[in-house]
Parts: C-alpha cells; structure tokens; sequence
C-alpha cells in the first residue's frame, strides 16, 4: 500500500500531470465528483466573455453568422466525435441527454416497426430509464424489459449506459452491441459516464447519445450530444422535428423537410453562452492522450480501492477493467457519512439508498489527493464524525 511520499513521487512522474494546471480547483478541497459536475476549466471564463462582450456586445444578431452560432451543433460535434470513437459529421451536439435518448430510442423504434419490446436497464441513471417507459406508453403496445433477463431476440433498441452510475460497473461495449445486432435488434449506448474518463468507441453502436458536464467540464447544463451511425442517416427518422432540423431552416416552409446526414437530428436554437464553454473544455481535450487518462484512472481508482480496504463495503467491481473512473461503497448511514467527509474538503456525493460515491477525473486529480481522501474517509469512520446531527438533515440535492 502506498505511503503519501510514494504518492508524491508518483505525482511527480505523471505523464498528465501538467493538466491540472489548467483547471480551477478551491484551496483545501479534493474534488471526488468529476463523474458528476466536472471542475472548471481556466479558459472558459474568457471565452465566454468572448461570446457575451465581443460576440453578442458588438455583433448582436449577426453573430449567428459571423461568429459561427448557427453551426454550432455540428461544429461542436465534430469536435467531440474522437472522444467516442466516431467521425466527421456523425455527431450534433445540442438539448439535453434525457432529449437525446427519447430522439436516439424513438428512431430505432421506427426502423424495426416489426418488433415491440425495448430492453432497458431498471438499474441504469432515472432519466434513461424514465424516457424510455414514457416513450412506450406514448406509442401504446411496447413492452419494456429489463436487461436482467438476458433476451434481446425480440427487441427493437437495447439502451444501455456503458458505466453504471451508482456502482461504476462497465459494460463491454464491443461484446454486447454484436449480441444485440446478431439478434436483430438496434443498440443504443448512454455514455454519460465514460466519455472523458474512458477510450470511449461506440462506431459499432446504431446510436450513442452522452452529456459534457461530468469528465468533460463543459459546465452545468452544458449541451448533450447524439450520434447516429452512418449507415441510418438516409432512413432514421427525429420524431421530434424542430426548425433547426429542417433542410431549410430560414426558408420558412410550412411544411417539415428533413435536413440530410446528422443536422436531421438537430432540433432547436442552440443555447450559445453554454456552447462557448463546452467549446473552451473541448480545447484541452483535443489535447489529452485518452490511454495516459484510462490508465492513470485505472491506479487512482485501485489505490483508492486499497486504501480504504474493509472499513466500508466495495459496491464497484474490484477488477479495474469491469468499472469506469469511478469507486463507490455501501453504507447504511451513507448520507450523514457523505456530509461529514465533504465538511473536512473531500468531495464525493450519494445514491439512493445508500451508495457513496467517488469519481476519479485524471486530468487534476492527483495521487496524494486520492491518499488524503481515504486518510479524512477513514477517519470520518473510525471517530464516527458522522453522528453529527446536522450531518441527517438532507439537502436538496445530494
């Protein structure tokens, strides 16, 4: 087990160590919720300042041509395709991950009109899972089955995420997504958790959909993104048929005509301001070597592992090729114990009903932080700090 010196020296052969740098983390603080709301980049500050003062301050509505707003869906795509292993024009960037999946599970629905199960993961994040049981009661005569049951012969569209949320369990992308083909059906792949922290390929996938806030530090809010495979351009179909999906969007016609190739899956004004800051964390991503950040996750996430041994009960899967950039543990006073670590400077957050959880973001997490998070963890513990009253009231967000 390694001490805090090892640790330090660790930190100092760091391939990704020079990335840290460019982020703003508080003094005191160790940030064990990138798989959640990613630090913030130096950058984006001014470059929103751009799009506000010199942007929209001086160009006003020309922006949307001058200074590239209106392609910005397809823009920004373009950039974080290589995150997930797609290409050039096979990504538009844009709404919400809950909007993404109901497009991405409504278009596969539509392509095998013959079948009427969806498969899901009751386990997988609310949003996904929530989309797709109102989508079926929308549509009438869809069942939806639980992934548990290991049965996709009569699916229409699995959908599940590459990392669990609560756990940090992996699914094998490549593995499963030849099953559900073999069987006919359409995979869908939520990558809300992997992208950023994992050499992310979902090319294989009928489609993808994933977020930018968590290990891609694009902001809360910042816009989600969907990919559709090249081979569904000409015949999926976006349910949700918006204005900036049309062929022609300032032609004005009355009626829908479906724009050609992946802007047909773009579908409202993007929110620009939000762009600008996911267009600045895209900066140091073009940058980042995703096998240094897979392996250094790989270490952090074992140390963490190791270090805080049997004082609580590993809910992640101990083989690090099975879990993501992400650790978490059971506890049934998981809420209060949560609190107590995050009033002495170490940040994770809780599931319900009684997950702690950590996640590792490589790019400025360092290996003394992670040894002095288990240090305060363990000591939280072992004094009970805990049992504090004020740590059992819960707030809203947790």
């Amino acid at each position: 087990m390694l001490d805090r010196d090892r640790c330090r020296a660790l930190d100092a052969e760091d391939p990704l160590r020079e990335f840290r740098r460019e982020f703003v983390l508080p003094e005191g603080v160790v940030y064990l919720v990138g798989n959640s709301l990613g630090a913030l980049p130096r950058g984006t500050s001014e470059r929103v300042r751009r799009a506000v003062e010199d942007e929209w301050g001086t160009q006003l509505v020309g922006g949307w041509n001058s200074a590239g707003w209106y392609d910005q869906p397809l823009t920004v795509g373009d950039r974080l395709a290589p995150l997930i292993g797609a290409g050039p024009g096979q990504v538009v960037a844009g709404n919400t991950t809950s909007i993404a999946v109901f497009q991405a599970v409504s278009a596969a629905l539509r392509l095998r009109p013959d079948r009427k199960v969806i498969v899901s993961d009751a386990r997988n994040f609310p949003t996904d899972h929530y989309m797709v049981q109102g989508l079926a009661r929308l549509l009438g005569g869809y069942e939806v089955r639980d992934v548990a049951e290991g049965r996709f012969d009569d699916a229409a569209v699995v959908l599940l995420s590459e990392v669990d949320y609560r756990t940090g369990a992996r699914y094998d992308v490549p593995s499963i997504t030849a099953q559900v083909q073999a069987a006919g059906a359409l995979m869908v792949w939520d990558v809300c958790h992997s992208v950023g922290a994992l050499e992310v390929d979902v090319s294989a996938a009928d489609f993808a959909v994933g977020c930018t806030y968590k290990y891609l530090n694009a902001g809360p809010g910042a816009p989600a993104f969907i990919y559709v495979n090249p081979r569904h351009h000409a015949t999926a179909e976006n349910v949700l048929s918006g204005w900036y999906g049309h062929a022609e969007p300032f032609a004005f016609e009355a009626d829908f005509r479906r724009a050609e190739g992946i802007r047909r899956f773009a579908v409202s004004t993007p929110h620009v301001l939000s762009f600008a800051a996911l267009d600045a964390a895209l900066d140091v991503w073009e940058r980042v070597p995703m096998a240094q950040v897979r392996a250094k996750s790989v270490a952090l996430t074992s140390l963490f592992i190791d270090l805080i041994g049997d004082a609580l009960e590993l809910a992640s899967p101990r083989e690090a090729a099975e879990r993501g950039s992400q650790v978490s543990f059971r506890h049934p006073d998981g809420y209060p114990i949560m609190r107590a670590l995050i009033d002495r400077g170490v940040h994770g957050d809780f599931r319900a009903p009684d997950i702690l959880r950590f996640g590792f973001a490589p790019l400025y997490l360092r290996y003394v932080d992670v040894h002095d998070a288990a240090t305060t963890l363990l000591e939280v513990l072992d004094k009970e700090l805990w049992r504090d009253e004020k740590y059992a009231q819960r707030l809203a967000v947790t």
